[in-house]
């Protein structure tokens, strides 16, 4: 079944109530740390530009909406920008200084820079325990109940009733998992482990690629292996199950994220599969149009993007100013400021420059550019 996709203006509010809770939660990861540690908070902002909407607190911090819904920031006592630069050209007052950020030690500073991905990595475990919580899951073991003709797995000589174990190295806990992780190897060679009867044993295989269409009927390409499942098993998991299963979920997720950046890398995927803010407006309104369920999770997967992302070592993102703690941690002095300004520099070109190329594989994905060769031809 095909859906219609949604009106724009749906997609807006869609992409809004998706991207603000993520950016909230993952900046407020670096308030509370900072708070817990005493430095102060002059803005507290969700967006980027003139403020819209704002009020002050009674500790001076000026919580903000800014008209640009791209990210957030916090800004603490003695920043020179939402970057988290030291002014160097500015004296901060004696009374100021017990809770200025750059003024303290390089471990607290590096704590409460990585909490703010870490809160995105808690609110996705949070999500899918809710899920597991709340609703039945599968949980289907990874044995195969039979092989397809002419398939992978049939070239490589499995048999029904073998289970498989891990493949490319990756432990396979249920047939679910068994799917997602092949589903993004199509036409790879992996190594399969899997048991027989008792024993332990290994092999090398190609899977099969099809195109497949969602449910907007936009198409992609899945690997194939050929085994057909057992009987689903579905169970509702208690709080003490159902945390440690989000927490294997959240990390299962943050793995295959980084396999298809490797791929993309390596050249095994096209660099065109790569979206930015308008492709992800997009999958939030379909999403959404769906049903809150598919929506929530989605937010969840959203949340570890975003938990992922900050942490690549890139300056102007949280894993840059990592890097520089980690730095001023080893050589027992900060990193000079000019270093620091060229390197932000730099990171903020190298943003922009993967902002523009997203947009413009975003645009061509709606088909943009063909519609503008059909009307000059």
């Amino acid at each position: 079944m095909t859906f219609a996709q949604p009106p724009l203006w749906f997609i807006i509010i869609a992409f809004l109530c998706a991207i603000g809770p993520l950016v909230f939660f993952h900046e407020l990861g670096h308030y509370w740390v900072a708070r817990w540690f005493g430095v102060g908070a002059e803005q507290f902002s969700i967006g980027f530009g003139r403020e819209i909407a704002g009020w002050t607190d009674k500790r001076g911090t000026r919580w903000k909406v800014g008209w640009l819904p791209l990210g957030g920031y916090v800004r603490f006592v003695g920043d020179m920008n939402p970057a988290s630069q030291p002014d160097p050209n500015v004296e901060v007052p004696e009374e100021s200084r017990r809770i200025a950020f750059h003024l303290r030690p390089w471990w607290q500073r590096f704590l409460i820079v990585l909490a703010g991905p870490l809160a995105n990595f808690l609110l996705a475990i949070i999500i899918f325990a809710a899920f597991f919580m709340a609703y039945e899951t599968p949980v289907t073991p990874p044995v195969a109940n039979g092989i397809a003709a002419g398939s992978a797995a049939e070239k490589a000589g499995l048999q029904q009733g073998d289970r498989i174990q891990a493949i490319d190295g990756r432990e396979i806990d249920s047939f679910e998992d068994l799917r997602r992780t092949v589903s993004i190897h199509p036409d790879a060679f992996v190594v399969i482990r899997y048991e027989r009867q008792g024993e332990e044993r290994e092999v090398g295989l190609r899977l099969g690629r099809e195109t497949r269409k969602d449910e907007f009927g936009q198409p992609y390409d899945v690997g194939l292996l050929g085994l057909r499942p057992p009987q689903a098993q579905l169970e509702r998991m208690t709080l003490v199950e159902a945390v440690p299963a989000g927490t294997r979920a959240t990390a299962n997720m943050t793995g295959l994220i980084v396999e298809i950046i490797g791929q993309i890398v390596t050249g095994q995927r096209s660099a065109k599969e790569v979206g930015g803010p308008l492709r992800m407006a997009q999958v939030a309104g379909q999403r959404a149009s769906l049903g809150w369920p598919d929506f929530v999770y989605l937010i969840a997967a959203f949340s570890i993007n975003l938990g992922f992302i900050n942490l690549l070592p890139v300056p102007m993102l949280d894993g840059g100013h990592l890097v520089f703690y980690v730095a001023e941690g080893i050589r027992r002095r900060p990193v000079s400021e000019r270093a620091q300004d060229w390197a932000f520099r730099g990171g903020l070109a190298l943003l922009l420059a993967l902002l523009l190329f997203t947009t413009v594989n975003d645009l061509a994905s709606f088909g943009l550019f063909e519609r503008l060769g059909r009307l000059i031809g």
